[in-house]
């Protein structure tokens, strides 16, 4: 008979109708064996049922719970390490970022077998297009809105280059290994074959049947170890297996000892395995549990042979009702968790909400598209941290999330395409006041020619922003070319002017005397002195505009000889402020300046000397001499002192008016 012939009829799939006969004998063995091919259903010797593999029955309908361990134990089948898939913790890749999906993709490939990976490899690869196809299309977009053409763009990225690399390096790790199992899974499955058609073989050795219970023994053990075989075969050779595991057994009623024996033991075991799954039912970690009693289906089904018949379906029941419990306890946990991702797909879809209301939106300056973009990531972050929806609506969310940030994305480059619109117009207006200034730059006709100069300087601060790259280029140009102009109407004018030219040269030689100029211990003398060069320096009369800092540099010198005098403070503050006053006398919009300056220094110091005065109230029954409140009359008594200064200096400002 074929092995594709023995799979099938093992499956229950084909029925033959040829009878047994019921006499424990050579004839029987003979019988049996030109029927072994029945159907486990159908072979019913007289003392036991062909069916000995009664918790796993080949033609009955299994429940859910058995039916769920059976497809994960065939997948395991394939890789005894498959079954460490399950050790891998479960990361919520939605929620990490590009370049952290990247790192635990190469901790994956890195450290755990490339056969337990598969799941969380083909997320993180899900989660990673996602999120660089919507980057894509971000810059596309951008690119597109700073005016580029869409066969123009091009992106590239190192962060996909090196997703790229190490995704290749595990699908070529991925091949290498299935290529090896393929192999590997081919001569198991014809080792195990070898080992059925061997079993089938017993029935018909005239040997003591001791020695022939020995080489079953030693098949059985060769079979635990004969290693995986294609999760597309496991059942159909495991039931092929037991089916002629339970026909030699029938065969072992010529010797009841040793089959009795056997099934004492397998009926302990199995009584433990219930146990122990009876315990588990009662574990919280319903996945835990799960785990552990995948395991003991797999030592019921592929270690242990049947038990009597009288405790079969006793037996069987139990650890189908422990499996129901742990497999109910199970789907209520998927069921709770189901409730999260439905509240996780509430809160997605109230941030996809409030996303669609930014965006539909019109902001009208840049202030406010920067906050609303900031709104924006922080809602985009929330996304990505809300957690998972049901599968069912994952890609639907997706999609919806993506065009609302799209759609907010589009009008923020309407906007900027618009400012930069306005940039470049302004950038028009701009040159159009360069090539006016600089066409005007050598124009000798100064009293026309300055209030045009001084006009534009006014119209390019009134024109807007330009293109930043621009920007910096375009005001040197127009600097360079309003300085050469004004430079040039400065020299027109000290030309014009001699005595101006005249008295800077006097002036400077002055202040190089002033610099050598030493003050005694006698403070009239020194008065006198510093007096003399201030009368002095007033006597050369005005410098060139372009080069009155020479007078700072004189007032600087003079406060410096008046600091050297052992006299009053106040009094020395007032004569170096008549100097100050002095060099300002020309210019009245200088002394305007100086005299709102002293006004606003009067009002704080009078400000401060009111608070200082509240605070001593706070002291009214506190000794005088306390040395806080001493320090509060000294305060007072100083700025009351530098009140008095400062509204003689404004006596002093308004003598010029």
């Amino acid at each position: 008979m074929s092995e594709k012939d023995n799979l099938q009829e093992a499956d229950g799939t084909v029925k033959n109708e040829t009878p047994q006969t019921t006499e424990a004998n050579t004839q029987n063995v003979e019988a049996t064996q030109e029927t072994e091919e029945v159907a486990t259903t159908e072979t019913q010797p007289q003392e036991e049922s062909n069916n000995s593999i009664e918790e796993a029955p080949a033609v009955e309908s299994k429940n859910d719970a058995v039916e769920e361990i059976e497809a994960e134990n065939a997948e395991d089948a394939e890789d005894e390490n498959n079954a460490k898939r399950h050790e891998i913790e479960e990361k919520d890749y939605h929620v990490m970022s590009m370049d952290n999906l990247v790192d635990e993709l190469e901790a994956l490939v890195n450290n755990e077998k490339v056969q337990t990976i598969k799941s969380h490899v083909d997320t993180i690869k899900s989660e990673f297009s996602s999120k660089f196809s919507a980057l894509v299309e971000e810059k596309k977009e951008a690119f597109l809105a700073g005016g580029g053409n869409s066969i123009d763009f091009r992106f590239s990225s190192p962060l996909k280059t090196r997703f790229n690399d190490i995704y290749k390096k595990y699908r070529d790790q991925k091949q290498a290994y299935y290529k090896n199992l393929e192999r590997s899974l081919k001569d198991n499955l014809d080792n195990r074959l070898e080992i059925i058609e061997e079993i089938k073989g017993l029935i018909n050795v005239e040997e003591n049947i001791n020695t022939t219970y020995k080489h079953f023994k030693a098949l059985q053990e060769r079979w635990k170890n004969a290693g995986p075989i294609p999760r597309d075969r496991y059942n159909n050779v495991w039931n092929n297996y037991h089916h002629h595991v339970e026909i030699f057994y029938d065969f072992l009623h010529l010797n009841r000892d040793l089959r009795d024996l056997d099934f004492k033991h397998n009926l302990e075991q199995k009584q433990k395995i219930v146990a122990r799954a009876e315990d588990l039912a009662k574990d919280d970690n319903s996945n835990r549990a799960f785990r552990e009693l995948q395991a003991l289906h797999k030592i019921w089904k592929e270690e242990l042979g049947p038990v009597a018949k009288e405790f079969r379906d006793e037996i069987w029941e139990k650890f189908s009702a422990a499996t129901k419990a742990i497999h109910d306890k199970r789907q209520a946990y998927f069921a709770d968790l189901d409730k999260v991702y439905e509240d996780n797909l509430v809160k997605k879809n109230e941030i996809i909400a409030k996303i669609d209301e930014i965006a539909s939106e019109q902001f009208n300056n840049h202030s406010l598209w920067q906050k609303k973009i900031k709104e924006i990531e922080a809602l985009r972050e929330a996304f990505f941290n809300a957690g998972k929806v049901p599968i069912k609506v994952n890609e639907a969310t997706w999609a919806r999330f993506k065009e609302s940030v799209r759609t907010f994305n589009r009008n923020k480059n309407a906007f900027y395409k618009s400012l930069k619109k306005d940039q470049y117009e302004n950038l028009q207006k701009k040159l159009e006041l360069i090539k006016i200034a600089e066409e005007n730059k050598d124009n000798d006709d100064f009293e026309v020619t300055t209030p045009l100069m001084k006009k534009i300087q006014s119209d390019w601060k009134k024109i807007g922003h330009v293109p930043r790259k621009d920007s910096d280029k375009i005001w040197k140009q127009f600097k360079t070319a309003c300085n050469a102009y004004f430079d040039k109407l400065h020299e027109s004018k000290n030309a014009a002017n001699k005595e101006e030219t005249e008295a800077l040269e006097q002036k400077t030689a002055l202040l190089e005397k002033v610099k050598t100029l030493e003050i005694t211990d006698d403070v009239k003398a020194g008065l006198e002195t510093i007096k003399g060069a201030i009368s002095e320096w007033r006597a050369l009369g005005r410098v060139p505009y372009n080069k009155r800092f020479i007078e700072g540099k004189f007032n600087k010198l003079i406060d410096g000889l008046f600091n050297k005098l052992d006299m009053n403070k106040s009094e020395a503050e007032l004569l170096k402020y008549d100097n100050k006053l002095e060099s300002l006398a020309d210019d009245k919009r200088l002394l305007d300046n100086e005299h709102n300056f002293i006004r606003k220094k009067i009002g704080e110091v009078k400000s401060e000397i009111n608070q200082l005065e509240n605070n001593l109230q706070f002291f009214s029954n506190v000794d005088e001499n306390n040395p806080l409140v001493k320090d509060v009359h000294k305060n007072i008594a100083k700025h009351k002192k530098d009140l008095e200064i400062w509204k003689d200096k404004l006596k002093k400002v308004k003598q010029f008016y």
